[in-house]
């Protein structure tokens, strides 16, 4: 996450926000410190972009991901990090490239390099 941070500009939304509280609370099973750390690092280095009016026209099974991906097209991302598999399928909405985590890694430091634990 330091690189990422160190050499690109972050951007979130509120919506990604509570997404990730989610997830790392229920999925991942992340202590409350550790979660809380992680958020609260977001929130500080990342800008909040706010959810546009309108929304790309799109027809994925949750409806939820819509606002998510249009604050990213309006913060203008180059591109969009997710875990989610029906939107690393779309590949690209209005030119914003849809990358998993481990993708977006091998992008910036190569494909023979492993994320640390």
């Amino acid at each position: 996450m330091e690189i990422i941070i160190h050499d690109h500009d972050l951007l979130t939304c509120h919506a990604v926000l509570d997404e990730l509280e989610r997830v790392l609370a229920e999925k991942l099973r992340l202590p409350p410190s550790v979660a809380g750390g992680f958020l609260g690092l977001v929130r500080t280095e990342g800008t909040i972009i706010k959810a546009p009016r309108e929304m790309p026209l799109l027809t994925i099974q949750d409806a939820s991901d819509i606002p998510i991906l249009a604050c990213a097209i309006t913060g203008k991302a180059d591109v969009f990090v997710t875990g989610d598999k029906e939107l690393l399928d779309l590949r690209k909405v209005e030119g914003l490239v849809v990358v998993s985590p481990r993708e977006l890694w091998h992008q910036l430091l190569g494909p023979e390099s492993k994320p640390s634990r």
